[in-house]
């Protein structure tokens, strides 16, 4: 068992990727591949007049030019998006978002044209001999202004620029809770918009048999099978006609769930060229072009009884969903935030209202957490802040309004059920591995050196899966002493393929180096793919339930090579044992003797529905009242993620998820200018990540007797945790810090990024 599950076994995947051997998409060059590149709008809001590409196709080495005016002629679809409906209860609307814009352009660094050529410097070249007039519009890139009357239209179908708009709850239950509260909190919240940095940028490699005309598309993206369905949607084709490879992914986190326009136009222009083409975007061009996550304005109001028990909460939000209102993007602010937007707290009155919002921006749509960080942020910010105007104490606060394990399944105002949990459990083991009693001594420790020190808490959940249950793998038992396991969820660096993998030790109780897990390959098998930290309970819920039943379909062949009854046999070890004797026969022996020399299993299972992991952050700050540095000193998180399989690869994802919602607390923040619409913090001189050298050293541990109940494994989501978990924390311990020095007042006025700046002048206002 030293390699099943329970065990932190090394990254089988990380040998390979350590070695420099490793295969990313932009590592594979096949034999006659050409290079494309994205001529982009420089104007955020215009009418194309023209684009003459006459000079530029004469160039050295260039193969082809297509505008979007050529897709539009030749039928290539739209990319679909929107979703929900409008006040009027008419559909949500979004422009047509093309693979190349046609007529108009909505935001900077929109793809126009495409260039392919043998080279990329040819291709560069190409792109500044190409001369493209435009007629500029006017422009709105904040949501306020952009819903103001008079505000330019990002679309005719939508003069109020609002792509969908959605309320949830009960407003005048709500209304008549707030009459009869003692108190009322109020909070005007920002998750500033922020972006993806993947260490591996958007990367698509399309090749057409010049034969049959089939697509092959190599490319790092999480979900190979939706991109497929997408790219044939778009260009007319059959699913027979495309298949999606992914190899080695740096990095997802949501933003490559979807397909993008230049997935299709790289595909378009392999069938048309009937030679590989490849596309690696450069960092500048995932600043402009990927989708951005976030960018969510709230109105926050909390009512509570004299004792501090919660009545009801309200909501009024804008979601900036950017120029084309994607489906996801659309999707993760109307409705999934608003999902956990409760949280673990006992609440049932609720007025929820939610616009989404177009504006001369990039789309939004998935970044770690997806909804969950904004709601939570919400949901946190409002319990501190509620504490510190009723002067009840914030944990007693939180305690009094836990949702308690009697009441489980629990089901929340948004008609969603949790299954499990246990709250108040969690935060208590959370409130000793971080010393909380402890923080006096260390508070005055930071005095002595000029420092406030602050103390922040987060208590909340999370809810994962996608609402995409059913997975299929493939399972098979090979003679050369070999068990390969294919599942359609993806790797993209969260150690998933050593996950399963040790799953399969469970089960045949071979040694690991005989388990091969193979991902990403659309002819192998298809799936939701990897995302809202599906991956285990589901793609390994199903690898679980494929091998007991590979085991039980061995059984039957190995009584009939034994001849003995099935229910004679004993299986361990990967070896079948007739019960009392030592008659045996070896897993792989068995596959041998099979006329395919194997045994197979393909195997489609289904768990019940979502998980519900949850935690208790804490984590200590210190601000230096001189420049307004904020330094994250101490992190300490208890965490329910129900049975953990490896708790190194865990405790890998809520770190590095913990340190990503940091970024977010304290430095990242994507600006476009109000005036002319630029992208302002397009490069990593101007967008702050966060380093290394910021990253505390964190406490980090797992709860798991609080199993799932909703998959065979018992098992959480656990990738986007951390995350969510973060931001609330940091940004209540900074808060904490300026009300213990006098400065309570701030505390409401906090918004991300707390940069030193902001945070330096708001010190001098006060």
């Amino acid at each position: 068992m030293r390699f099943g599950s329970g065990q932190s076994v090394r990254r089988l995947e990380d040998d390979q990727l350590l070695a420099g051997s490793g295969q990313f998409t932009a590592d594979v060059v096949p034999a006659g591949q050409v290079v494309a590149a994205f001529l982009r709008s420089p104007y955020p809001h215009a009418r194309i007049l023209k684009i003459d590409t006459s000079d530029a196709q004469a160039m050295p080495g260039v193969l082809a030019i297509i505008t979007g005016a050529e897709l539009a002629a030749e039928g290539v679809n739209p990319i679909p998006g929107g979703g929900f409906h409008r006040a009027d209860g008419s559909p949500g609307v979004t422009p047509p978002h093309r693979v190349l814009a046609h007529e108009r352009v909505r935001f900077v660094g929109e793809a126009v044209a495409v260039v392919v050529a043998e080279s990329l410097q040819q291709a560069r070249d190409a792109l500044e001999a190409i001369v493209a007039d435009y007629a500029e519009l006017a422009v709105v890139v904040d949501m306020k202004d952009a819903t103001a009357a008079g505000a330019p239209a990002i679309t005719e179908a939508a003069p109020d620029n609002i792509a969908a708009e959605i309320r949830h709850g009960n407003a005048d239950a709500t209304t008549a809770a707030f009459a009869q509260a003692a108190h009322v909190v109020r909070l005007e919240v920002v998750n500033q918009r922020i972006v993806a940095v993947s260490m591996e940028p958007r990367t698509v490699l399309a090749d057409c048999n010049p034969d049959t005309g089939r697509l092959t598309i190599r490319m790092s993206t999480q979900m190979p099978t939706g991109v497929r369905g997408s790219v044939c949607a778009a260009l007319g084709l059959e699913t027979e006609q495309v298949r999606v490879i992914v190899g080695d992914v740096g990095g997802g986190f949501g933003m490559k769930t979807g397909v993008y326009p230049e997935d299709i136009a790289v595909a378009y222009c392999a069938r048309r060229l009937k030679r590989p083409v490849k596309w690696v975007s450069e960092r500048s061009e995932e600043f402009l072009a990927a989708y951005h996550g976030r960018d969510l304005h709230s109105h926050a109001e909390l009512a509570l009884d004299a004792s501090g028990k919660i009545l009801a909460l309200r909501l009024a939000s804008l979601a900036n969903v950017g120029a084309y209102a994607t489906g996801a993007g659309v999707a993760i602010q109307l409705l999934i935030g608003p999902w956990v937007q409760t949280s673990v707290y006992d609440i049932q009155t609720i007025d929820f209202h939610f616009k989404a919002v177009l504006t001369n921006t990039s789309p939004t749509s998935a970044y770690r957490g997806a909804g969950r960080p904004e709601a939570i942020f919400m949901m946190e910010r409002l319990m501190d802040e509620a504490a510190r105007q009723t002067g009840i104490d914030r944990v007693a606060l939180r305690r009094r309004n836990f949702i308690q394990p009697a009441q489980m399944p629990y089901k929340n105002p948004m008609g969603q059920t949790y299954d499990t949990g246990h709250f108040e459990s969690i935060m208590d083991q959370g409130l000793a591995l971080a010393d909380w009693n402890g923080f006096a001594a260390r508070a005055a420790d930071s005095e002595k050196r000029g420092r406030l020190r602050g103390l922040g808490i987060a208590t909340f959940l999370e809810w994962t899966g996608g609402n995409v249950f059913e997975e299929r793998v493939t399972i098979n038992v090979l003679a050369e002493g070999v068990i390969e396991v294919f599942s359609a969820v993806n790797a993209m660096g969260q150690g998933i393929a050593t996950t399963l993998a040790q799953l399969v030790v469970d089960a045949f109780g071979v040694p690991i180096d005989q388990v091969r897990v193979v991902l990403g390959d659309t002819d192998r098998g298809n799936g939701f793919g990897s995302a809202g930290s599906r991956s285990i309970f589901t793609g390994g819920s199903a690898v679980r339930i494929g091998a007991d039943r590979t085991i039980d379909k061995a059984r039957l062949l190995a009584a009939e090579a034994l001849e003995a009854a099935p229910a004679d046999l004993q299986f361990a070890e990967g070896r079948f044992t007739v019960a009392g004797t030592d008659v045996q026969m070896d897993l792989f022996e068995l596959a041998a003797a099979q006329p395919e020399g194997s045994i197979f299993m393909d195997s489609t299972s289904t768990v019940d529905g979502p998980t519900w992991p949850n935690g208790c952050h804490i984590s200590e700050v210190e601000i230096d009242p001189q420049t307004g540095e904020v330094a994250v000193v101490a992190y300490a998180s208890m965490n329910d993620v129900g049975r953990v399989i490896n708790p190194m690869v865990v405790r890998g994802q809520l770190d590095g998820g913990a340190v990503q919602g940091i970024g977010q607390a304290l430095c990242e923040h994507l600006v476009y200018d109000n005036t002319s619409g630029q992208l302002m913090s397009g490069s990593l001189m101007d967008y702050a990540m966060p380093h290394a050298d910021q990253a505390p050293d964190f406490k980090t541990e797992m709860d798991a007797s609080v199993p799932c109940k909703n998959n065979p494994l018992g098992v959480k989501g656990v990738g986007e945790l951390g995350t969510i978990g973060a931001a609330p924390s940091v940004v209540n311990a900074v808060a904490d810090a300026l009300a213990r020095h006098g400065y309570a007042a701030l505390a409401p006025r906090l918004q991300m990024p707390l940069s030193p700046n902001r945070l330096w002048t708001l010190l001098q206002q006060a």
